[in-house]
């Protein structure tokens, strides 16, 4: 088990949701496809794993749909972490 000290802000995308805004901002320069949800209904429903939408199209769906969107999402100054990753996590210290 991962134990790190750290200051979290968490934040339920459920309650409030990421805008395309902060997604196209979170998402930066990285690849889109990376932050989808392969378990989620949606993406599964659509085929997006052989059909990806368009970064826009992915970008709306996410605003409109949280839980297609990979968590957690860890952020600290320019690093990023997307899904439970416990070697990347460590790298972040």
């Amino acid at each position: 088990m991962l134990k790190q000290k750290a200051e979290l802000e968490l934040r339920d995308l459920g309650k409030q949701p990421l805008t395309e805004s902060e997604l196209e901002t979170l998402i930066g320069n990285r690849d889109y496809l990376l932050f989808l949800n392969p378990k989620n209904e949606l993406y599964r429903s659509r085929n997006m794993k052989s059909k990806p939408p368009s970064r826009p199209e992915a970008i709306k769906l996410m605003a409109q749909n949280p839980n297609l969107i990979r968590r957690p999402i860890v952020v600290a100054e320019k690093k990023i972490v997307i899904g439970y990753d416990e070697e990347a996590l460590k790298g972040l210290s």
